[in-house]
């Protein structure tokens, strides 16, 4: 990429306003799974007898349908970003290809680009 584009791009309101979001939103989401997944690791270590305690009279001990849950919050999280990611940040850079394109004259072929995924 000639360094003119991407000058352009670095300029483009879109482009700061894609790296902001998107930076600060995986942050977000970053922090969420991470506390999750430490503190069920800090629970494992720490509070022995509260992830051993058996659930009702079966044989189920808490820890198990904790884990369960830590796993299914990582998937609810990852599903998350990709639907943002699908229609919000892809919408931004679709813009910032239209606008680049539109100064340097490719915009057509850098948005077919875009569509089939080159």
């Amino acid at each position: 990429m000639e360094p003119s584009v991407v000058q352009q791009v670095k300029n483009d309101p879109n482009y700061r306003k894609l790296v902001k979001t998107r930076s600060r939103y995986g942050w977000m989401l970053t922090w969420a799974v991470m506390i999750m997944y430490y503190g069920f690791t800090a629970l494992n270590a720490f509070d022995k007898e509260f992830m051993a305690a058996k659930i009702g009279d079966g044989v189920m001990s808490r820890g198990v349908p904790l884990g369960l849950f830590v796993i299914l919050f990582t998937v609810a999280v990852t599903a998350i970003y990709v639907r943002r990611a699908n229609r919000e940040f892809d919408m931004l850079t679709d813009a910032i290809h239209r606008s680049v394109g539109q100064h340097t004259g490719t915009g057509a072929k850098a948005g077919h680009a875009a569509e089939v995924g080159q």
